[in-house]
């Protein structure tokens, strides 16, 4: 029987121009890989919000960290896995696990990383926060961390 890992994953093969002068790769493409990981898990796994953002629904990144472990180079082969940390009414946390990937399959933690996110709607000069959209929380549901906090939205 195979189980479903309970994170949702991005794979990625770092490129030069994520590199700096010494050739290790430079710290604001983690952040920018978390953004990305975000949005392909809208995607595929929450279209509806996804149509919901393009609309009037707001995803404001509130705080964002990363820790590095150790450092990566142009080809190697990333798996970005994210996983739900926190659930409250207007706001969310996810973990990133930056894992270096072998061709011989092995893994390497490289980095850890957070973000946490608020719900708002409204205009630009007059947002206010708004409860995560439930299929939202249905679509993150398989994706708790196992340390997870407080996954249950208050009433």
């Amino acid at each position: 029987m195979t189980t479903t890992p309970d994170y949702f994953e991005y794979t990625h093969t770092v490129g030069f121009e994520e590199t700096n002068l010494v050739g290790n790769v430079y710290y604001v493409n983690y952040l920018r890989w978390q953004g990305r990981c975000r949005e392909l898990f809208l995607k595929e796994k929450a279209p509806s919000v996804l149509a919901e953002v393009q609309d009037d629904l707001k995803l404001f990144t509130l705080k964002v960290d990363c820790e590095f472990y150790a450092e990566i180079t142009a080809f190697d082969e990333l798996s970005i896995r994210m996983r739900l940390a926190e659930l409250r009414q207007t706001q969310l946390e996810f973990t990133f696990d930056y894992v270096k990937v072998t061709e011989d399959g092995g893994e390497t933690l490289i980095a850890r990383g957070r973000q946490r996110i608020a719900c708002m709607r409204g205009p630009n000069t007059a947002t206010v926060p708004t409860l995560i959209p439930e299929d939202l929380v249905k679509a993150l549901a398989p994706y708790t961390a196992g340390n997870t906090t407080h996954l249950a939205q208050a009433a």
